[in-house]
């Protein structure tokens, strides 16, 4: 059993729910310009409430889109889980459109001009990687969420 199955099964146990609900995926919040643990630091403190990943990441790697409700254990960096998150809302939004109120969400940036210069260079190396283009409205997949256990 791993490290993950362990949390997971904990969580079920302390938290008394179904041992028919099931884990959607783990998830590892990693950024450029971040050092160790900071960003689960966000996660944890409720600062970081939400994430943004390409629309085109999930098309290329045939993934089905999040859906509200789900649960994820999240990881830190030496990939030891730390808490589980479900999934409030999912949204499609064009790069372009994202506001100030979407991207402090994500509890990285100090204003909405930092986070489109930081998401836009991360887009590109994501793109240069897997093989598509940045764009001004290049569609986003707008992830909110909630810890429900640490």
């Amino acid at each position: 059993m791993t490290s993950i199955d362990e949390y997971w099964n904990k969580f079920i146990k302390e938290t008394g729910r179904s041992e028919e609900d099931r884990c959607a995926g783990d998830l590892n919040f990693e950024a450029k310009g971040f050092v160790g643990d900071e960003l689960i630091t966000l996660v944890l403190t409720d600062h970081k409430t939400a994430f943004f990943t390409s629309w085109a990441t999930y098309t290329i790697d045939q993934e089905p889109l999040p859906v509200s409700g789900e649960l994820y254990v999240v990881l830190d960096r030496s990939n030891t889980p730390r808490c589980i998150i479900e999934i409030q809302s999912v949204e499609i939004v064009p790069f372009n459109e994202v506001t100030w109120e979407m991207a402090r969400l994500e509890g990285e940036d100090e204003n909405l001009g930092q986070w489109k210069e930081r998401k836009q260079e991360y887009l590109e190396d994501e793109g240069a990687i897997l093989g598509f283009k940045f764009t001004p409205d290049i569609k986003l997949v707008f992830q909110t969420f909630k810890v429900i256990y640490k």
